[in-house]
């Protein structure tokens, strides 16, 4: 049970972070944009944190852990 709530959380704040990167070029006008402009690196890292968060969720509600 522990493990399946670990999942959920970890899956749901990489997601969160994933969305971030991904549409971090739409935030306007944010200090770290401008110090650091949005590049296409983001956009890759951005899909991949969103495929590794929705991977998490789904590991954790299937619940099929190696014993």
């Amino acid at each position: 049970m522990m493990r399946s709530l670990l999942d959920y959380g970890m899956g749901l704040i990489i997601l969160i972070a994933g969305f971030v990167f991904f549409f971090r070029s739409k935030f306007g006008k944010v200090s770290f944009n401008e110090r650091f402009p949005p590049n296409d690196i983001d956009k890759i890292f951005g899909v991949m944190c969103i495929l590794y968060g929705a991977w998490r969720i789904y590991r954790g509600y299937k619940k099929n852990y190696f014993r």
